[in-house]
C-alpha cells in the first residue's frame, strides 16, 4: 500500500512534523511509499493537480490510502474519485478536519476533527465510519501538528446501530487505520 498526504494551506514544516508525529508510534505496518503533495507548488484544494500528481508518481496496479488536511481534504476526495474511475484502488480514505466538505465514495472513509463541534457537523454530510475528535479541543493547525499529543475519542461503530467511545490520541487512531488498511 501507498500513502498520499494531501496537507492543507500552511507551512510546509507542520506536514514533516505531521509525519513525525506518526512515526513516533509504534506499529506493525508502514507503507512502502509515502507521497506527499507539494501545496507549495499547486493549490491543495485541486483535485486535478492531486490527480496529475499521483499519475506522474504512482502506479495504478498499487493500492494508495489518502490522509488529507483541511482544504488539502476538498481535493483529494475528488482526485479519490478520479483514481478509482482510471482503474486505481483506495483503500481508505483519511480526512482531518474537512469541515464543510461532504465525503462519500465506496472505499472506506474516516474523519478526525480538532473539536466535537466539528466532528457533529461534518458528520452531517457523511460521517464514514470510525471516526475520532479531540477532547479537549486543540487549534485546527494543532491537529495536524502534533497528531501524538493530541487526545480526544474514537468512536466505533458497532453493528451500524449503537457507539462505543475509546480514549486514545490522534496518532494512535491513525496508526490503527494504517494497519487495518495495510495490504
Amino acid at each position: 500500500m501507498s500513502l498520499i498526504i494531501c496537507p492543507g494551506i500552511h507551512e510546509p514544516n507542520l506536514t514533516e512534523s505531521f509525519l513525525a508525529g506518526l512515526r513516533s508510534l509504534p506499529t506493525n505496518q508502514k507503507p512502502e511509499n509515502i507521497l506527499i503533495f507539494p501545496t507549495q507548488d499547486y493549490p491543495a484544494y485541486s483535485s486535478g493537480d492531486i490527480l496529475q500528481f499521483l499519475r506522474q508518481n504512482h502506479s495504478l496496479s498499487v493500492p494508495i490510502a489518502f490522509i488529507s488536511f483541511s482544504a488539502g481534504v476538498v481535493g483529494a476526495i475528488a482526485a479519490a474519485w478520479g483514481w478509482q474511475l482510471l482503474g486505481g484502488q483506495i483503500t481508505a480514505f483519511i480526512a482531518l478536519d474537512g469541515w464543510g466538505v461532504p465525503l462519500i465514495g465506496n472505499f472506506p472513509i474516516h474523519r478526525l476533527s480538532h473539536d466535537y463541534f466539528t466532528h457533529w457537523s461534518s458528520a452531517l454530510l457523511g460521517s464514514g465510519e470510525d471516526s475520532f475528535y479531540a477532547a479537549p479541543s486543540v487549534e485546527h493547525l494543532e491537529l495536524w501538528r502534533q497528531p501524538q499529543i493530541v487526545s480526544g475519542w474514537w468512536i466505533h461503530s458497532l453493528n451500524g446501530k449503537t457507539e462505543q467511545k475509546t480514549r486514545i490520541t490522534a496518532a494512535q487512531f491513525l496508526t490503527i487505520l494504517l494497519e487495518r488498511y495495510h495490504s
